[in-house]
C-alpha cells in the first residue's frame, strides 16, 4: 500500500476517513474554503466526482483556513454549507493546515519536500491529481476550474 493510502484523515462529520478504500481509484485533492472567491469550483468538483465516479474517480475536500481566514466555521458549519449550497456528497476531511510547520502529513507528502510536485500550497482550491497507486499524477493552480480541458484530459489519462 502508498503511503498516500496509509494515512487516515479526521474526518468532517467527526469519524476517520482512512484513504485506504481510495486505492481503487483516481482521486481529485483539493483543498477548500467556503468563503473564498473561487468557492463556486465547489460546483464544478461535485459535477467531476459525479461524471466520473464510476470509472473509479473522486474528489476528496480538505477545509483549509490559512489562506485570509476564508473557512472560519467549525466542522458543522462546513459540512452544513457544502451540503445545502453545492449538494457536495464527495468526502471531506476536518480542516487541515497544508503549509507551515503544522502542515498535515497529506501535505507533506503531496507537496513537502521530495514530493513530485513540491512546494507551498498558493491559495485555496489547489489541485492534486493522485493515481490508484498513490503517486501524484499532477498538480493544478487555484485558478484551474474543474472543467478546465487540460484538467479533464489528466483525468481521462489516469482513468485509462
Amino acid at each position: 500500500m502508498s503511503a498516500f493510502h496509509e494515512l487516515i484523515l479526521p474526518g468532517l462529520a467527526g469519524q476517520e476517513l482512512p484513504l485506504a478504500p481510495l486505492k481503487s481509484q483516481v482521486t481529485l485533492v483539493v483543498n477548500v474554503a467556503s468563503e473564498c472567491g473561487l468557492t463556486p469550483q465547489y460546483s464544478g468538483l461535485q459535477a467531476l466526482h459525479e461524471r466520473y465516479r464510476d470509472r473509479g474517480f473522486g474528489v476528496l475536500g480538505i477545509p483549509c483556513n490559512q489562506f485570509a481566514a476564508q473557512e472560519p466555521g467549525n466542522e458543522a458549519e462546513i459540512l452544513r454549507f457544502c451540503e445545502q449550497q453545492y449538494g457536495i456528497t464527495f468526502p471531506m476531511s476536518s480542516k487541515l493546515e497544508v503549509n507551515g510547520p503544522r502542515r498535515h502529513p497529506l501535505y507533506r507528502l503531496l507537496a513537502g519536500e521530495g514530493a513530485d510536485f513540491p512546494g507551498d500550497i498558493s491559495w485555496n482550491f489547489e489541485k492534486f491529481l493522485v493515481g490508484q497507486d498513490g503517486r501524484v499524477l499532477a498538480r493544478f493552480s487555484p485558478r484551474t476550474a474543474p472543467d478546465d480541458p487540460v484538467l479533464i484530459q489528466a483525468i481521462e489519462n489516469a482513468l485509462g
